[in-house]
């Protein structure tokens, strides 16, 4: 849910603002109002530096020289190092001059490569060849278009033969050069060694700047806490440019909100420092910043409701409707047992950090949550690891039976799920619209929104009714009648109270023209809840099948490469599958839900001015 605040107008001299915004520091739970971005200069030129530092010090913690070919001239390296006393600085010229040294240490490489087949020579006695009348061309051809041939009619000499090309020199006095075959190709600059020479220059220069950046990345604690330092000192500017002046600059107006459960002890902690201040409890208009509050359980689903936008002050949080149906939504696009126990077991690893994985740090929880709900509903959904379970013979006839197989009504048992549990999520979000926009709005500027839900939800639950017996023909045709008169003139008569009755109905028949087409098109996006879960589930047995071909009649390289087939498939099947099963959760809670729920999500979330 979405946590009360109280507002708080602090009233203070202005050579008191910056003692006092550091005991705001201090106290942590003050969302002073100020500008969510750079103002002037002075704070982009702090942003900017920030985000440098952010980058440098990322690149430093990917450094891993271990099994670098030149991995004893680097050790050396570093223990003659030093760091700057700007380690961002000289972290960043370091990188820089590896980068630089890097790409002509390869053009250089490229160098050697291009004049080792011409071997070694002296480059001035070609030179006085020239000088004495003769003129030295040089050929590449391959090798399949090389004709013996030319030695006999021409003066040549190969130099060189790797079986794919052939390398070779011709040599005539000039004025009578000949017509050759194949143009010539530009001579090498120099020996092979000489260009040999440049390259381990440049790989001795690399070592010692590798070692210099080994240097920086043992400081990078020191230069991750002078970056969270430079956090703080940007907060504290725009804070304090968030100030208002009154009573010609000699007072200084702030602002700022903090949840009601820290009003106790931050009303005592101002009252001791002698500030004088007013509360008020925040209301929507004053856009108060956002903090939730949920379970443990929910609380894991919250960066997904920030992935879309925290709620406003009086709206309502998603979070609690989003975890149930990601987790869920989740588990069936996966729909594999098999994967789900992968999950739960890198879920553990990351959460037990057994295995650090930078991006997926404090996910561990989250992760395992959702390979337990993949191993249950795998499991009714019959499949684990591509395997049909329905059709394994040690199974159980017991849990066979929950195993969700066969049609309904011609269809498959799972898609009909599938188009269910939409129908469900999106009356949910419809009732959820209704309350919620009557709380904020009244009931009669929601009318139509009540005409909607009941045709809808009443037609759904009467229709279910009578479809098991519950009702008979005659209350049926008397409970639609109701039911649709009673919305259409919600829907068409009294949408807009007060607006004339003929602008209502024109209004009604193009909300009519919109729902219809839209809720269509809802309900049938779930279908991607089997889709998904049967495309997963068909490659992975395709992997199955492939292993079971290579394995043939038992031998050893056999059973290596189907060993290695059902890993190597599996792991990419799994790693495709949790693409899907959160790419589109993500697509059916934020459009199809947020849409119908009426959900807006433009609130600012809470960031207390702290240390």
């Amino acid at each position: 849910m979405v946590e009360k605040m109280i507002k708080y107008s602090f009233i203070l001299l202005s050579e008191e603002t910056d003692g006092f915004l550091s005991k705001l520091q201090e106290l942590g739970v003050v969302d002073v109002t100020r500008s969510a971005k750079p103002i002037d200069d002075h704070s982009a030129s702090m942003l900017d530096s920030a985000a440098n530092a952010k980058r440098i010090i990322g690149k430093l913690e990917s450094i891993n020289y271990t099994n670098d070919d030149n991995k004893k001239a680097i050790e050396l390296a570093y223990a003659r190092a030093t760091a700057e006393k700007d380690m961002v600085g000289g972290a960043q010229k370091a990188l820089a001059a590896l980068a630089e040294l890097e790409a002509a240490k390869a053009a250089s490489d490229k160098e050697v490569k291009a004049r080792r087949p011409w071997g070694k020579f002296d480059k001035t006695r070609l030179e006085q060849l020239e000088t004495l009348g003769y003129a030295v061309r040089y050929y590449i051809t391959p090798k399949k278009k090389y004709s013996a041939e030319w030695a006999e009619l021409y003066p040549l000499q190969v130099v060189a033969d790797d079986n794919t090309n052939v390398w070779f020199v011709t040599v005539c006095e000039k004025g009578t050069e000949y017509s050759f075959p194949i143009d010539p190709v530009q001579a090498p600059e120099g020996s092979w060694e000489d260009a040999q020479k440049v390259s381990d220059k440049l790989a001795a220069e690399i070592a010692l700047v590798k070692g210099q950046l080994l240097k920086y990345k043992e400081n990078v604690a020191q230069m991750t806490k002078d970056y969270e330092q430079s956090l703080v000192d940007l907060d504290m500017y725009l804070a304090k440019a968030g100030t208002e002046s009154a009573a010609d600059d000699m007072l200084t107006l702030i602002e700022g909100f903090a949840p009601v459960e820290n009003e106790e002890n931050l009303c005592k902690a101002l009252d001791a420092a002698g500030v004088l201040y007013i509360k008020e409890d925040a209301k929507e208009e004053d856009n108060p910043p956002i903090r939730l509050k949920n379970n443990k359980f929910v609380k894991m689903f919250e960066s997904i409701t920030g992935m879309y936008g925290m709620p406003n002050y009086n709206e309502y949080d998603p979070t609690p409707v989003v975890s149930v149906f990601f987790l869920l939504f989740f588990a069936m696009c996966m729909g594999d047992a098999g994967y789900g126990l992968a999950l739960i077991l890198i879920g553990l690893a990351i959460k037990k950090e057994w295995v650090k994985i930078g991006m997926f740090e404090g996910l561990g929880g989250l992760i395992t949550t959702l390979g337990v709900a993949t191993t249950v509903v795998g499991f009714f959904l019959g499949t684990a690891f591509g395997v049909s379970l329905p059709d394994v013979e040690w199974i159980p006839e017991a849990a066979r039976s929950c195993m969700l197989t066969g049609e309904i009504m011609g269809y498959p048992t799972q898609m009909v799920l599938a188009i269910c549990i939409g129908v469900f999520h999106l009356c949910l979000a419809m009732v959820i619209k209704a309350v919620g926009y009557t709380q904020r709005l009244g009931f009669k500027e929601n009318i139509s929104t009540w005409g909607w839900l009941l045709l809808i939800l009443g037609g759904i639950i009467v229709g279910a009714l009578a479809l098991v017996g519950v009702m008979n023909s005659s209350i049926t045709k008397i409970a639609i009648i109701v039911i649709g008169i009673v919305s259409a003139l919600g829907i068409f008569v009294f949408n807009t109270p007060g607006r004339n009755p003929l602008t209502n109905i024109g209004a009604g028949l193009w909300d009519t023209y919109n729902m219809v087409t839209g809720i269509m098109g809802d309900v049938l996006s779930y279908i991607r809840l089997y889709a998904l879960g049967l495309a997963g589930g068909m490659l992975g047995a395709a992997f199955n099948d492939l292993g079971m071909m290579v394995r043939g009649d038992g031998g050893v390289s056999g059973w290596i490469f189907f060993v290695l087939i059902l890993l190597l498939g599996h792991v990419i099947n799994l790693l495709m599958s949790c693409l899907g099963a959160f790419v589109h959760p993500l697509r059916l809670n934020f459009v199809e839900y947020f849409k119908n729920a009426g959900y807006e999500g433009k609130g600012k979330k809470y960031n207390p001015l702290k240390k």
